[in-house]
């Protein structure tokens, strides 16, 4: 005699109190910029950024006298905030009829969300996930189409696009050297050049200045890397680390960090700027990372609800310098 399963399904054992989440990657940028100290609270809707600039001319000084000369200007840019919020409906009991029913406590009645603290980790990840990607590709209101990740505020790119001619371009002769501009970053030739070209664009105001931070696509970083590493410049400072992975590096021969972000990685673009330069803006410090989880018990679902204002701005727009193949 055997045992006769002919009329099972194979088994495979399924464990409930175990969840494999996929990787993810920080707000980045808005931790430099926090860390800066360039940071605006109170935003509830817009905010000036206020700036002051002067001049200076040297006079004669050989007689007595006294002639005014310069000026001292007072000027402002708008930092507009996005008003965000991510809302999310979970009912229990649509996983009974799943593996997940193991970790549901007995009864019909589900007060509580299984995994919660699994659950709430995972989606602070993804709100810091989609700002590091917005601080730089949102479009603005009444632009970015329907996708809520693009059309809460405008991001670096789009207020370099409408800046215009007042950014510096470094993707012009004379930077990168002779030749059609580059048209695609694509091979580590045109890595470390545009890299350079941008160090040679930097205006003479900024450069020098110890909180320069010229920013690439990670696609860009690694091409940029790998062609040090064939030049045999192994002596370059990969800087701290993120996720294990070197975050940042100097370029040789110069004193310029290079920080790779995932909000330009495909993008082909490459700016540089002072962390001085660029504020972001928020009602509450923090308050993308606070939300409420409650069972609702007049339709017996748990919901999940997080609401903040962001929004990014830079001072003096002439002080940043573009790369845009």
């Amino acid at each position: 005699m055997a045992f006769l399963v002919t009329g099972l399904t194979a088994y495979t054992e399924q464990n409930e109190q175990q969840l494999v989440t996929a990787s993810l990657f920080e707000a980045r940028t808005q931790q430099l910029i926090l860390s800066e100290g360039n940071v605006m609270t109170g935003v509830k809707s817009s905010q000036t950024v206020n700036r002051m600039d002067t001049d200076v001319f040297f006079q004669d000084d050989s007689s007595c006298g006294f002639s005014a000369s310069g000026t001292t200007e007072f000027t402002q840019r708008t930092l507009t905030v996005g008003k965000v919020k991510t809302q999310e409906i979970l009912c229990p009991k649509d996983l009974e009829a799943y593996y997940l029913q193991k970790a549901l406590p007995a009864g019909s009645n589900y007060d509580s969300m299984i995994f919660a603290q699994e659950y709430t980790g995972r989606k602070a990840g993804k709100i810091a996930e989609a700002i590091e990607v917005a601080l730089w590709t949102a479009t603005g209101s009444g632009f970015g189409g329907s996708n809520g990740l693009l059309n809460k505020f405008k991001g670096i790119r789009q207020l370099v696009a409408d800046a215009g001619g007042t950014v510096v371009n470094a993707n012009v002769t004379g930077f990168y050297g002779t030749g059609a501009p580059i048209t695609a970053i694509d091979t580590m030739e045109k890595a470390q050049k545009s890299v350079l070209a941008v160090i040679n664009a930097l205006p003479n105001g900024v450069k020098g200045k110890n909180d320069v931070r010229i920013f690439v696509g990670w696609d860009v970083y690694n091409l940029l890397i790998q062609k040090y590493v064939d030049l045999n410049l192994y002596h370059y400072n990969p800087g701290s680390t993120q996720n294990d992975v070197a975050a940042e590096f100097i370029v040789p021969g110069s004193s310029y960090k290079v920080i790779p972000v995932h909000g330009l990685t495909g993008t082909n673009d490459i700016y540089a700027f002072r962390m001085s330069n660029i504020f972001l803006g928020v009602d509450l410090q923090g308050e993308e990372d606070n939300f409420e989880m409650w069972y609702s018990q007049d339709d017996r679902n748990v919901k999940f609800s997080a609401s903040f204002k962001i929004g990014v701005q830079f001072a003096f727009m002439d002080e940043v310098v573009k790369f845009e193949a």
